[in-house]
């Protein structure tokens, strides 16, 4: 792989060059749309199609959508937004043995998470590959009453052996030279389900010598006797991916077919297929073109579906919702921003060329927009009393504190103060470390919004761990007033008034493994997961978090950026996930930031 992307390389995307490219020589402007799929005939006549350009993002509804998905998603529906064309939101649900409309409804929410669309005041471009079955059905008839596809009986075991190998071509089938007649009257007969599955495929007939595999007459139907979870048991022959997505494109009129670079070599017989239906009228000019990009490749992370289901089937996570998921309803629960994810795959472009993405630089796009939009709140995550030994019993007031310090607009808030507050642990040292510029005893500090203090000492159990730490206030320094400025301290802690504090759940996410290459050589993947990767404390929070929503995000001053669990949150008792740290804590070696918790 190439050198990791940094936040400085050069945002480059060939694809959107090509698109430039493609409109200012107008390739594109005589298509007509009918306005709905459909093969040639029903575009011929419908008027010029008002959509410069059409993609498509086209996944399987087999399971959950990835961090690696989530770049086809921007990529293609980007294209659409910024070139005046549309985008479709196609699912590619031809094979009826591993899909399930749990899926379907998944990608649909992640998809518009995201933050894009499919639908307009003139057209709702949702589709489903399993309704163009009966034009599927009329194209691979057409194919074999042109010459250009057979049935072919031979066994699985048999096709393997005749298909060749690379340095070696392929033979050709013995049932390669049936009648046209014959192979009509066969296919007729699959799909009358009158064989058992695997007795019969029909193959395309191109070139068993051709030095791309993929040109020696490939499968394309294959006889499965299971139902779909779209056409139920309507049909028993299905088509094969590499011959339904082509034909899906052309239905729908698609002009830029954007797909990942394992698929580059499936591109001839992309190219082939819609050149023969073309020929024999089924599809209209001009026809869609297939262009390839490197995945999405992130340090830290594993987005093998194999080894995502071991995560989930074994329990290691908690579900596809586990927040240190890679998955897109696991990003969504931790609290990661879809306009984070917008950010990341703009920065890093699009090339043929694999890259290695350090997971920081996803962090880093995370911050730059939680940054921008979260609101402020305080909590306290490793908690120890501090009390204000000369504050009057009793009494209490209430300082302020903006919810945003950027963005006056959105107003401050109210925080009760009183004569205990709950600080962080760290935050107190009996015998400070050379620099240290918290409390210990002699020191003073301020709380933030609230007043300076002096520590005059500490109370201990019998462990020898400090349960309680002592300070004097400095009644004229309130945050605010003419005294705030009169005293110069270098400390600047948060705190949350005992007395009003909400107790509640945090958990600290992390990164689910702890090396860059999870699995790399011949080790076990399982091996490097990051046992700190989740973390349970209870924390003392402002009172104002008591009430937050599933799925409210915040900025937890000091801390990070943290959400109200979606799964685990009830009304006024909300449990909170860590989302991102406020900075990078793996680039520079440093684990325990913020509060001395991971």
């Amino acid at each position: 792989m190439n050198k990791p992307v940094t936040p400085e390389t050069p945002a480059a995307n060939f694809i959107r060059n090509i698109v430039e490219a493609d409109l200012a020589a107008g390739k594109y402007a005589t298509r007509h749309h009918a306005g709905q799929p459909g093969l040639g005939a029903s575009h011929a006549n419908a008027p010029l199609d008002d959509a410069k350009i059409r993609t498509r993002f086209p996944p399987e509804p087999n399971g959950y959508l990835h961090f690696g998905h989530a770049k086809s998603i921007c990529l293609n529906f980007g294209l659409a937004q910024q070139f005046g064309g549309r985008c479709h939101m196609r699912f590619d649900d031809t094979n009826p043995e591993k899909e399930d409309t749990e899926y379907v409804e998944s990608i649909i929410s992640a998809v518009r998470w995201l933050g894009f669309d499919w639908q307009d005041a003139k057209e709702n471009n949702l589709y489903y590959a399993s309704n163009y079955f009966a034009w599927m059905l009329q194209c691979a008839e057409y194919l074999v009453s042109a010459g250009h596809a057979y049935v072919d009986s031979q066994s699985a075991d048999e096709m393997r052996v005749t298909r060749g190998t690379l340095t070696c071509p392929g033979r050709d089938s013995p049932y390669r030279n049936r009648s046209v007649a014959e192979n009509q009257e066969l296919f007729r007969r699959m799909q009358a389900g009158e064989f058992a599955d695997g007795a019969h495929v029909l193959r395309a007939k191109i070139d068993m010598a051709s030095p791309n595999i993929n040109l020696r007459d490939p499968a394309i139907y294959r006889i499965r006797h299971v139902s779909h979870h779209n056409t139920g048991d309507r049909y028993c022959v299905y088509p094969m991916y590499t011959f339904a997505h082509p034909i899906e494109d052309a239905l729908e009129n698609v002009t830029h077919s954007i797909c990942t670079l394992e698929f580059e070599d499936q591109r001839p017989f992309y190219d082939w297929l819609l050149e023969r239906l073309a020929e024999g009228g089924l599809l209209l000019r001009p026809l869609p073109n297939q262009y390839e990009f490197s995945r999405l490749n992130l340090t830290y992370v594993l987005l093998s579906k194999r080894k995502l289901i071991q995560l989930v089937e074994e329990k290691h996570v908690s579900g596809w919702d586990d927040p240190r998921m890679p998955t897109l309803v696991g990003a969504r629960r931790r609290g990661y921003a879809p306009e984070g994810f917008r950010l990341l795959m703009e920065r890093i472009g699009v090339s043929k060329s694999d890259s290695l993405i350090d997971y920081s630089l996803l962090e880093d796009c995370m911050r730059e927009v939680m940054n921008d939009r979260d609101e402020r709140r305080i909590a306290v995550l490793d908690p120890v009393k501090l009390v204000i030994t000369n504050y009057p019993q009793g009494q209490g007031e209430r300082v302020q504190a903006p919810n945003h310090p950027q963005k006056p607009e959105l107003g401050a808030r109210d925080i009760p103060f009183g004569r205990e507050v709950w600080i962080e642990r760290e935050d107190f040292m009996e015998v400070p470390d050379k620099g240290y510029k918290r409390l210990y005893p002699g020191n003073m500090a301020r709380l933030k919004y609230a007043y300076i203090v002096n520590c005059t000492g500490c109370e201990k159990d019998a462990d020898g761990k400090v349960t309680t730490v002592f300070c004097e206030y400095l009644p004229d320094t309130r945050s605010g007033t003419p005294g705030a400025d009169s005293v110069k301290v270098k400390g600047n802690l948060h705190w949350v008034s005992v007395a009003d504090a909400h107790a509640a759940e945090v958990r600290l996410y992390d990164r689910l493994f702890k090396v860059p290459a999870p699995g790399a050589g011949d080790r076990d993947f399982l091996e490097d997961l990051n046992p700190d990767s989740c973390r349970s404390v209870t924390a003392q929070l402002e009172p104002a978090l008591k009430d937050a929503k599933p799925g409210e995000r915040f900025q937890f001053e000091r801390h990070g950026y943290f959400v109200a669990d979606s799964a685990d949150s009830q009304p006024g008792k909300p449990v909170f996930n860590r989302a991102v740290t406020m900075k990078d804590s793996w680039g520079s070696g440093i684990r325990n930031q913020g509060t001395g918790i991971s």
